[in-house]
């Protein structure tokens, strides 16, 4: 006869985004609008996710309001669904039970973490431009294409002096301004133990990039396939995100197959970067066939202590003498990925 209706329960969470590896705090509050005491109450909440909540016994009594902490340490990527609240209660003698599921349903998104990384572009080239330096647009002040009138802001270097005498008006060079800075992106989704190392690094890697004002365009081929135009901006960044908090490794077809099978990456003209852990023969070869139309860059991610086999660095020469840059990065050291660009 006791009305389970009743019983009240709020459900606050610390923060409804976070980074893995964070330390999330979930706060049920029970509220009984009823004077009749209560011998005991169970209560536990159903999270559709790897996050495992535990059960409470509780004993009331003629306690109106009950509070029930729990904190999870080291909490993984991926959307976390709070389904439910389940609450058993029962007599003092055993003998009758009774059981509801209380609908409340809450959604948390932990993004992968991500490490600050000064991305440099590897090659300079006026039919990819070249936002990704320390000026957001540049001006190549070694190829006039023509002269103007001065406007406020010009500089006094570039009057063209002959020109600005026969008009009797102050003339400027005219130079050729380069373009943005495009980038796509294709992760390896194949089953690998590197892939959180992996999915971590993406998102340092697009973070650096659109924080420097590039354009990112994005593939991710697995059970899903997403992919993400060229684009910049925070927007871009948030969707790329999102997809990275919840991507799995479920890709049938190693990264090589993916290179085979995905034809509109052959109409990319832009710098070509693929995430993976593996290093082989056959995708060298296929990303050889991507490097004829610009620059192919492949980042092979390591663990932290991990070192490249005999194989690899083999296979690293072979990659330099075809023209496409095989980049080593460690986890915990996805700051040094460019290193070797601000150093030449």
């Amino acid at each position: 006869m006791y009305p389970l209706h009743r019983i009240h329960v709020k459900r606050e969470l610390s923060s409804q985004e976070v980074s893995a590896g964070d330390t999330l705090s979930i706060r049920l509050s029970i509220h009984m609008d009823t004077i009749f005491p209560l011998f005991f109450l169970v209560i536990e909440d159903h999270i559709t996710s790897s996050l495992q909540m535990k059960k409470y016994l509780l004993f009331p009594g003629f306690r109106k309001n009950l509070v029930v902490s729990q904190s999870f340490k080291e909490i993984p990527r991926g959307e976390h669904v709070f389904r439910y609240v389940r609450l058993k209660i029962g007599d003092p003698l055993g003998l009758i039970e009774r059981e509801v599921n209380m609908s409340l349903e809450d959604r948390m998104i932990v993004y992968p973490t991500y490490e600050e990384i000064v991305y440099q572009p590897f090659s300079h080239q006026f039919d990819q431009g070249m936002t990704a330096s320390d000026e957001r647009v540049q001006r190549d002040t070694s190829m006039a294409t023509g002269v103007r009138e001065y406007q406020p802001g010009d500089r006094f270097s570039w009057i063209n002096w002959k020109t600005s005498a026969k008009r009797n008006e102050m003339m400027v060079k005219e130079f050729e301004q380069r373009k943005s800075h495009d980038v796509y992106l294709l992760i390896d989704r194949f089953p690998d133990v590197h892939f959180e190392a992996i999915v971590s690094f993406t998102a340092s890697l697009v973070y650096a990039i659109l924080r420097k004002g590039a354009q990112v365009g994005f593939l991710s081929a697995g059970r899903n396939r997403v992919e993400f135009p060229i684009l910049g901006g925070e927007g871009q960044l948030q969707r790329i995100f999102y997809h990275l908090a919840t991507v799995k490794a479920d890709s049938k077809r190693p990264l090589e197959q993916v290179l085979d099978v995905e034809k509109s990456l052959a109409q990319q003209n832009d710098q070509l970067l693929l995430v993976t852990a593996k290093l082989n023969k056959r995708l060298l070869e296929k990303a050889s066939f991507y490097s004829q139309k610009g620059s192919v860059t492949i980042f092979l991610v390591k663990k932290k202590e991990e070192q490249a086999v005999q194989e690899e660095i083999r296979l690293k020469d072979t990659a330099t003498s075809r023209g496409i840059r095989i980049q080593i990065v460690h986890e915990g050291q996805f700051s040094a990925a460019f290193s070797e660009v601000r150093s030449g």
